[in-house]
């Protein structure tokens, strides 16, 4: 398994070098993709850029290729909205703001995966699955505990021999739905947080170094002897990190696996528009801390200035997404989406357009 996770990061790293993303591909398709090749591009989420490298890589076998810029979910639905990229990935759904702001007609937001946003640390002769709650996360990234022996640190893990070192904050310096994630987590716990700095994308860090994407702040982690940080669980087992276990909203002190992320999505509500958000999941098993992730796209792609070839890629990998796709997930350590919500997942994807007429697979 780890060695798939290499294999994947380290092909979603040279994406991220020499790909481009430069614009609509819609002028830039060969052929269809029955029978032919095209070529669609993407941007967004880097929680998300290892399940969709290893999807474009199982289609190029069927004619299609996938470039996709892991540039953190701000700005793939910025490109979204612009039109300058064929689909935008981010791990928050589309806020009212969002919607407004597209500039080629009405968008849709498809559910695709679930995984585990982790607390990694790297902290000599510390063992793996050091407990954690919201509040003391929070108390952490507030710069309000600045050594690793603190008693709110100790009082969560008796008996473990914490070292008197300092506490290095590592968090993201782009607009990262994977921050979005971490810090609506560390609004429900502690107020102080909620107050001062909230939950969003982008926000203002009280203390600590900031990183671009899920892959720097696994780098900045691995450097220093100390260092606590929040990753995707497939860039953490990538690195070796150990992880902290973290109290959920049934007070269970839960490790961020694929049974805990599946369980997070497990009898959630499917709102409408399908903007799910299973951040701390009521279920006992659930790590509080999970997330989903959506690929976004205009419902009529061609009227968005797609051509058709480009508009039936983005289809094809979508369906692929949600097919196959789904069944390879677990190699990464992300979880598959819910039967409910696989469904109405489908059944939206199903409904995507050319210029008013249904888009075919």
């Amino acid at each position: 398994m780890k060695l798939r996770i290499w294999l994947g990061l380290l092909a979603v790293a040279a994406l991220a070098l020499g790909v481009t993303a430069c614009g609509s591909s819609g002028n830039s398709s060969t052929a269809a993709t029955g029978g032919g090749s095209a070529s669609i591009n993407g941007a967004g989420s880097t929680f998300a850029a290892p399940i969709y490298q290893q999807w474009g890589n199982a289609l190029k076998d069927q004619g299609l290729t996938v470039n996709y810029q892991p540039v953190g979910s701000g700005a793939g639905v910025a490109q979204w909205q612009a039109a300058t990229a064929d689909f935008g990935a981010s791990d928050p759904a589309l806020t009212p703001e969002d919607r407004s702001a597209a500039k080629k007609g009405a968008g849709v937001q498809l559910p695709m995966a679930f995984g585990a946003i982790t607390v990694a640390y790297n902290l000599s002769g510390t063992p793996k699955g050091l407990k954690l709650d919201g509040k003391t996360v929070a108390d952490i990234f507030l710069g309000k505990l600045t050594k690793w022996n603190d008693a709110a640190i100790a009082a969560l893990n008796p008996g473990v021999n914490l070292p008197s070192s300092g506490i290095t904050v590592v968090h993201r310096s782009d607009a990262s739905g994977t921050t979005k994630g971490f810090t609506s987590f560390l609004s429900a716990y502690s107020p102080e947080w909620k107050s001062k700095v909230g939950a969003d994308k982008t926000v203002k860090w009280p203390t600590g170094t900031g990183a671009k994407g899920n892959d720097g702040v696994a780098g900045a982690v691995k450097q220093q002897d100390g260092s606590i940080g929040y990753v995707e669980e497939a860039y953490a087992l990538q690195n070796n990190f150990t992880t902290a276990a973290i109290k959920n909203k049934a007070g269970n002190f839960v490790a961020p696996t694929l049974a805990s992320t599946t369980a997070a999505g497990e009898g959630i509500t499917i709102p409408k528009d399908l903007g799910v958000d299973v951040i701390n999941s009521p279920n006992p098993q659930a790590y509080p801390i999970s997330s989903q992730t959506f690929v976004i796209v205009y419902k009529d792609l061609c009227k968005a200035g797609l051509s058709k070839p480009t508009a039936q890629g983005v289809k094809k990998f979508i369906d692929y997404g949600l097919g196959q796709g789904q069944d390879v997930l677990g190699q990464l350590q992300y979880a598959k989406l819910p039967a409910p919500l696989l469904a109405k997942s489908k059944a939206a994807a199903g409904a995507l357009q050319c210029n008013g007429l249904p888009l075919g697979a």
